[in-house]
């Protein structure tokens, strides 16, 4: 391990580098340059110090994605102190427990989070802070209250010559040290932290800087969408693009599609990582209605001028994402087949990335020049994944992997942990996967959502609502198994019905052709029974995965 650099030394190279130049900005808000980020950190530093703060101390930040948000993370986990990303998601009771089970001695939050919260539910808590001017919402002690009430005298009197590009120095840390304790969602509904030390943030940047970096070039910009206090987002748009000196733009608001749209063609970023559902929305809603006319539908049909058609939809396409991406990575769950298909008939710069938040994140990848259908990539540098098969290119098997990315454990839960990562070092992710001959993955499903068929058969709802959701009035859906039949729980496009007049007996109608529809797709054992209809969206996790274990009982 001693070969691997300290993670803090990019961060602080980077702010030296790129003094002068843009940072961070809110949208449609105000911006922060690299100098002003250094500044704020420092700041903090004195606050910690003073405080009395030590070095592995762990610090909460819970808010939305914003610069405050992203400062305070970057003086947390330069300082030394181990950083404790909430989702701002969380209910209230949740964010109370991870925070006391983290033993976190602050706790910064956002402005709707401070509302929310109790702070007699936190009792450990030394002091609450609020992300939009650093204020103190709560101090239970004196030496916080006076650093905060002193910190602008405090920093005038260490920096009487102004605060340089040679003031920057970081925590030099060690590979193995604890950087975050990050908790998972828990699709379960269990959430567990886990643990990640500096050696597996350092092997995500070090991939990515390696791969990604010669392709998009320097100061490019960023749109941030994804939610920072999940690794999937806190590594590919901020840790990554915050090291190599690029702008970051934070939506700040809850990211629909409309308004990730109209920041995509305001702020047109160099690459964009993005969940599949975002992707799905932005194609069906801002892109299907315009080319799947019968008019466009024949030139593309047409061998003469389909090459040069399937041209001018790419440009299309590629300016629904803001012109000049060099590619739309998607991760956090499987692409829609259709979406993935029509991609790939025009050429689209596609890239997906497979991980978990144990893996901070990434384990499988593939650019636009190595994408192949359906496949979620190859092993990531610093890792080893397998799949545990016989015959892994035609019998799914449990995905595992092993490497620098991987977590030291699940904090004080060495059940949990053990029942993860076996004494060889492999991490069992819980994904079935497929791989083929060249080593690319292709997830299957998760082992906890696998259903059994009337003779042992194995079948993955997530492959049967894949095509479903690619059908007439369908938003999401989810297949579940009740006395040994499959039944479909579909959330319909509702907004799209209403326009139309759809009754409830339309609705009922079209999903029952629908059923029909699917099942001359699917082999006898993984028949659809009956589709059920769901009148309000089901309720996701961050990365935007649907909670299935809310919705057993409700067929």
């Amino acid at each position: 391990m001693n070969s691997i650099p300290s993670f803090n030394s990019y961060i602080e190279r980077s702010i030296i580098k790129n003094w002068h130049l843009d940072a961070l900005t809110d949208y449609k808000g105000a911006t922060l340059q690299y100098h002003d980020v250094a500044r704020k950190i420092e700041k903090l530093h004195i606050l910690f110090e003073n405080s009395d703060v030590k070095k592995g101390d762990k610090i909460a930040v819970c808010g939305r994605n914003s610069s405050q948000w992203a400062v305070a993370f970057l003086a947390i986990i330069t300082y030394g102190a181990i950083v404790v990303p909430i989702q701002n998601e969380f209910k209230p009771e949740q964010i109370h427990n991870i925070v006391n089970h983290s033993e976190s001695k602050l706790l910064f939050v956002g402005d709707v989070v401070a509302t929310q919260i109790t702070p007699d539910e936190m009792p450990t808590l030394e002091g609450i802070i609020y992300l939009p001017d650093n204020s103190l919402v709560i101090s239970r002690s004196e030496k916080l209250t006076y650093a905060r009430e002193h910190l602008n005298a405090m920093f005038g009197h260490k920096y009487p010559k102004y605060f340089r590009p040679e003031h920057v120095k970081y925590h030099v840390d060690d590979p193995e040290e604890l950087a975050m304790i990050n908790y998972t969602s828990g699709t379960t509904g269990f959430s567990k932290g886990v643990m990640l030390p500096y050696r597996a943030l350092w092997g995500n940047l070090d991939y990515l800087m390696d791969t990604v970096s010669p392709k998009i070039g320097k100061n490019c910009n960023i749109l941030s969408t994804l939610p920072m206090a999940h690794m999937y987002g806190l590594m590919t748009e901020f840790i990554y693009n915050m090291a190599m000196g690029n702008h970051i733009f934070f939506l700040t608001r809850l990211p629909s599609p409309t308004l990730i749209s109209e920041a995509l063609a305001e702020i047109k970023p160099d690459i964009i990582f993005a969940v599949p559902l975002v992707v799905d929305k932005i194609v069906r809603k801002e892109v299907f209605p315009h080319i799947q006319t019968n008019r466009a539908r024949l030139l593309m049909n047409m061998p003469v001028i389909n090459k040069r058609i399937k041209e001018k939809v790419r440009e299309f396409v590629l300016r629904k994402f803001g012109e000049r991406p060099y590619e739309v990575v998607v991760g956090g769950a499987p692409l829609n087949k259709e979406i993935e298909n029509f991609f790939i008939s025009i050429g689209f710069p596609i890239a997906m990335g497979y991980g978990t938040t144990e893996t901070a994140p990434l384990i499988t990848f593939a650019h636009q020049d190595n994408y192949v259908a359906g496949s979620c990539g190859v092993a990531v540098k610093h890792m080893e994944v397998k799949v545990l098969s016989d015959d892994p290119e035609n019998v799914a098997g449990e995905l595992v992997c092993r490497g620098i990315n991987v977590m030291k454990g699940y904090y004080k839960n060495q059940e949990a942990t053990d029942a993860v990562i076996d004494e060889d070092g492999w991490f069992h992710t819980g994904d079935l996967a497929t791989m083929d001959s060249d080593g690319h993955f292709f997830v299957r499903g998760r082992s906890k959502n696998m259903l059994l068929g009337p003779n042992g058969q194995n079948i993955y709802p997530e492959e049967i609502e894949d095509k479903l959701n690619s059908m007439a009035m369908v938003n999401e859906s989810i297949v579940l198994q009740k006395d040994d039949k499959l039944v479909a729980l579909v959330h319909p496009e509702m907004e799209e019905s209403q326009d139309l007049g759809f009754s409830d007996e339309d609705l009922a109608n079209i999903m029952e052709q629908n059923r029909k529809e699917l099942n001359m797709q699917m082999p006898s054992f993984a028949q659809i029974s009956r589709i059920q209809l769901h009148d309000t969206e089901f309720e996701k996790t961050a990365k935007k995965s649907i909670k299935r274990y809310l919705y057993q009982d409700v067929i």
